[in-house]
């Protein structure tokens, strides 16, 4: 279906296959990986066919498309940064229970690609600064880039600042209490988690709009639900600057939900003695796949190996 789509466009914008440098798709949570840019390989393509992956996801699928129509037009296919890029050192896996690892999943495609522009714009190479990424969309990705490496993250299906729709951090006791009450089963106790957490739990809407024009109207407890958001993700940032060791260069703030104002306000006032912080909105990650394929098509970068 999503093929037929992507050809039916590409003829209407009258362009051919012929014409393409190369095809870029989405990276799904595959195996651990580094950042970078990869080339499509078939034991990628095996894996994500015998559910060799570290989950379901509708992103695996874009690999399978970017292949099919690089192959047709005879140019090389490569996916960027996926979700599942693991640069964490020893000590940030471990949780304090040992069948309990943390792991390394990374809105990485924005958070890559929102450094990149930062340092592009202070003129500095990557390689050589220290910065904290907050990705504030559906889901909250705070993480502490270390030149260039992703070295820790809040998973945010499981850890950090509640969102619109998932419930981060919780006491611990008390969610196992709950689990055990009878009062859900296990599918409903993951809905409430992820898809029913966070702002819809609270306030029964993700639309932050909608939230602070009811703020604006003098609603108290979506104030307090929408500024306890931007209470957790300034304690969040402030945790990943001493994974820094307080050494931060810049604080960036991306995302959906770095268009309001409102928010962003709140969390600098609670994080701007850290660092300066420089606000990217909006999810950029259509250009962020056309960059990090660039990168490799002009010699900056090499393509890595899956």
């Amino acid at each position: 279906m999503r093929k037929v789509d992507i050809e039916k466009l590409l003829r209407e914008k009258e362009v051919s296959l012929k014409s393409l440098s190369a095809v870029v798709g989405r990276g799904g949570p595959f195996k651990p990986l580094e950042s970078g840019t990869y080339r499509i390989v078939e034991n990628l393509l095996e894996d994500i066919k015998a559910d060799r992956v570290q989950a379901e996801h509708i992103s695996n699928i874009g690999v399978l498309l970017a292949h099919d129509i690089a192959q047709r037009a005879g140019v090389p296919a490569f996916f960027v940064d996926p979700v599942s890029v693991d640069e964490f050192r020893p000590i940030a896996r471990i949780s304090g229970v040992p069948e309990l690892e943390r792991i390394s999943l990374i809105h990485t495609l924005n958070v890559k690609a929102t450094a990149h522009r930062a340092a592009r714009d202070l003129r500095r190479s990557l390689s050589d600064m220290n910065l904290i990424v907050a990705h504030l969309g559906g889901g909250i990705s705070i993480c502490p880039i270390e030149k260039g490496r992703l070295i820790d993250v809040n998973n945010a299906n499981e850890e950090g600042p509640f969102s619109p729709e998932r419930s981060g951090s919780l006491p611990v006791s008390s969610l196992v209490k709950l689990c055990y009450s009878g009062k859900f089963d296990y599918s409903e106790m993951w809905k409430r988690l992820i898809g029913n957490g966070g702002l819809v739990a609270y306030l029964g809407s993700n639309d932050s709009i909608e939230i602070e024009k009811r703020i604006e109207e003098g609603d108290e407890e979506a104030k307090l639900v929408y500024e306890a958001m931007a209470y957790q993700i300034a304690k969040e940032i402030g945790a990943m600057a001493t994974v820094l060791k307080g050494k931060v260069d810049v604080i960036l703030l991306t995302g959906g939900l770095a268009h309001s104002a409102m928010l962003v306000n709140w969390v600098k006032e609670r994080v701007s003695f850290i660092a300066p912080v420089t606000v990217y909105a909006g999810e950029n990650e259509m250009e962020s796949l056309a960059m990090g394929a660039l990168r490799v098509l002009k010699g900056e970068e090499k393509a890595n190996i899956y």
